[in-house]
């Protein structure tokens, strides 16, 4: 397991960032230059084609269990006041389109010089429950996640060579892509780091 800095956090001086103890008076880059340092074998594609919803949620998350790179496809834009601060912390790149998110995806496997392995996050039929997924380790794994309502878009479960979802026990059909996308990224560091 990788080393981890302690995340208890007390507001202390004048710190107004939504950061640990362990940043406070480092400078904006120092920090995202040690987070790249320290980043875990993944990066997750949020899809914003028609909504905002829960993507500032993702980018939280991205955040919290240390994702490379977030890749936003859609022409939507997001709001940000829902990261309450992350997203100036987390190295994303705004896709608009199919070609600009492979083209960005390519980029990403030069420069993690290794391939990738791209897992679609979605309750459909043929997907693989998460809690019994092995997540390859010799692979740079790329976590898709849907819009709400309309799950993964076609295009993206295309590329995906990997479908899972999370097991629910209640009436609801599924969680909202938040929390979804926590409940995913914990899955991976629980079994690989």
């Amino acid at each position: 397991m990788t080393d981890q800095i302690s995340t208890i956090s007390l507001r202390t001086g004048n710190e107004t960032r939504n950061i640990i103890d362990h940043y406070h008076y480092w400078k904006h880059e120092a920090i995202l230059a040690d987070l790249d340092t320290r980043a875990n074998n993944f990066s997750i594609v949020c899809s914003n084609l028609y909504n905002d919803f829960n993507v500032a949620t993702c980018i939280r998350n991205a955040n919290a269990f240390l994702a490379k790179r977030v890749f936003l496809y859609g022409s939507r834009q997001y709001d940000r006041r829902g990261t309450v601060g992350t997203h100036h912390y987390v190295r994303s790149v705004h896709c608009g389109n199919m070609d600009k998110l492979v083209q960005a995806l390519g980029s990403l496997s030069e420069e993690v010089q290794m391939p990738l392995h791209i897992v679609a996050v979605d309750n459909i039929k043929n997907a693989r429950r998460v809690d019994s997924y092995a997540w390859p380790k010799e692979k740079h794994v790329v976590m898709v996640f849907g819009q709400e309502q309309v799950g993964v878009p076609e295009e993206l479960l295309a590329m995906a060579q990997d479908c899972v979802y999370i097991a629910q026990y209640g009436s609801v059909r599924s969680l909202n892509v938040g929390t979804a996308s926590g409940v995913v990224m914990y899955d991976y560091c629980a079994k690989v780091l």
